[in-house]
């Protein structure tokens, strides 16, 4: 009798002239999203190539190792095909100096801002918008319309239990709902094939994760509208509830979670934080410059009543040895500037990484929140995307600037000037700004983050768990409430 009922759930599925309309478009969107993305990915992917040409070009350009300027571009992932996530929100290089800071900039977004009103239409906001509302539509009389039409009663008559019953539409809506969309998922993964997109095997083994969750995630939907049609006497009543659920968890309860976090943990705008960066690094310059006058005005008192032969000598005597104090203040000077600027963008950093914390929590009581950022955690264009790339370049920037620092102390540096002294022959000096290039074949290469599957894998387990509870929860709800269902 199981078979039979799911056999009936599944024909009234299929031969629902709302069906194939609602297949055709899903259809559509999937391969169409996925066609877009292909094409964003491979416009990224030349970007990218563009960058990293002209980043090399003006390294090798560089005529001083103490004002060495590097460029660390962000390389494009093959998942946002599917999860555009962030990737578009975050900047696509950052700068690499001894005084600038390290910040992600120019993203697409802020190149060309008319797609930031519309937006990417990824698979993932196909899954989280279009396909749970078509899910709804489908299960929304899945019971309360059997009582409607009459046929509650009839089937009854047999012998069913009631949990039998609410199994049997469960399975049923989900083969004629579920499996069909696997065709559009199958036709996406060719379209990478066939475009020669460079998947990997770590790629496939994400994407294909990434499918199950969405499945998980529609099958909460249905199982939900199951259950709503389960309580309620009417149909109309139970879509109307089941429009409210859904306009709530997919639009409201993401951002009300973000905008609470916000209030709770109060942090500085960057705007503040680059102010205050700004006002010590003046104070600082100004220190520098004030312990050097004083340092000269010293010297100068300690060659008067001197003769001028005596001095030049003097001057000749120390002037190596001053050089080297007044570098030596000079460095320390830009050392502390650095520190201050590391401990004061860590902390910002901190902070908003508790934020971030809270609002993903609060965020998580909604099953499309809990989705998309199990998506965008397997697609790796989560929001920590910005924070990985930042910390690598950040490692870049110290040993860049570290071999900087070795290559200006053992080969000189005064704009491709290479100063020697001798007891003899005195100070000499080689070279020219435009005769002497620097030797930029040994600067250390920017090196992407790296990750493993289960590095991956591990953040979305808590979002997959919530969609099998929420979805286990409300199929052993929807028996318990059809156990006291009136069939008449």
């Amino acid at each position: 009798m199981f078979s039979i009922l799911i056999k009936k759930e599944l024909i009234a599925i299929l031969q629902n002239p709302k069906f194939i309309t609602t297949f055709a478009v899903s259809s559509f969107l999937i391969i169409l999203s996925v066609l877009i993305g292909i094409n964003e990915y491979k416009n990224n992917l030349a970007q990218y190539d563009t960058g990293i040409s002209l980043a090399k070009s003006k390294i090798e350009e560089s005529r001083s190792w103490h004002s060495i300027n590097a460029i660390a571009y962000r390389k494009p992932d093959p998942m946002q095909i599917f999860v555009s996530g962030v990737n578009n929100d975050i900047g696509r290089f950052s700068n690499v100096s001894r005084q600038g800071e390290v910040k992600l900039q120019n993203s697409s977004y802020s190149d060309d801002p008319v797609f930031a009103i519309f937006r990417n239409i990824d698979f993932a906001f196909i899954m989280t918008i279009v396909l749970s509302l078509f899910a709804i539509m489908f299960t929304y009389n899945a019971v309360n319309g059997e009582k409607e039409d009459g046929t509650l009663r009839l089937l009854f008559s047999n012998s069913i239990s009631r949990a039998e019953f609410i199994a049997s539409k469960v399975v049923g809506a989900w083969l004629g709902l579920v499996v069909p969309l696997l065709i559009p998922i199958s036709i996406s993964f060719l379209l990478i094939i066939s475009f020669d997109i460079n998947f990997r095997f770590f790629d496939w083994s994400r994407v294909l994760t990434l499918a199950f969750v969405s499945i998980t995630y529609f099958t909460f939907f249905i199982i939900f509208g199951i259950l709503v049609s389960s309580i309620t006497k009417s149909s109309s009543t139970s879509f109307l509830l089941l429009l409210t659920f859904w306009i709530i968890t997919v639009f409201i309860i993401p951002r009300v979670g973000v905008i609470a976090a916000g209030q709770i943990i109060r942090i500085p705008s960057h705007a503040e934080i680059e102010s205050q960066l700004d006002a010590f690094s003046k104070d600082s310059w100004k220190n520098y410059t004030t312990q050097l006058s004083k340092t000269w005005n010293e010297r100068r008192l300690q060659m008067e009543g001197m003769s001028e032969s005596e001095k030049a000598m003097y001057e000749d005597d120390n002037s190596w040895g001053w050089m080297q104090t007044d570098d030596k203040l000079r460095k320390i000077n830009e050392e502390n500037i650095t520190d201050y600027s590391r401990k004061l963008f860590e902390g910002y950093k901190n902070n908003r990484i508790e934020l971030r914390k809270l609002a993903l929590t609060l965020s998580r009581f909604s099953p499309a929140s809990a989705y998309q950022l199990a998506a965008m955690n397997m697609a790796s264009t989560d929001i920590a995307l910005k924070v990985r790339y930042e910390d690598a370049i950040q490692l870049y920037k110290e040993k860049i600037l570290s071999h900087a620092s070795q290559k200006a102390e053992t080969d000189g540096d005064s704009f491709g000037l290479r100063i020697s002294m001798d007891s003899e022959k005195g100070i000499s000096v080689e070279g020219g700004r435009d005769q002497n290039m620097l030797d930029t074949s040994e600067l250390p290469q920017f090196a992407e983050p790296s990750y493993t599957f289960a590095q991956i894998f591990e953040p979305t387990i808590i979002d997959i768990s919530i969609l099998f509870i929420l979805s286990i929860a409300c199929f052993g709800l929807s028996v318990y409430r059809f156990s006291k269902f009136d069939l008449r």
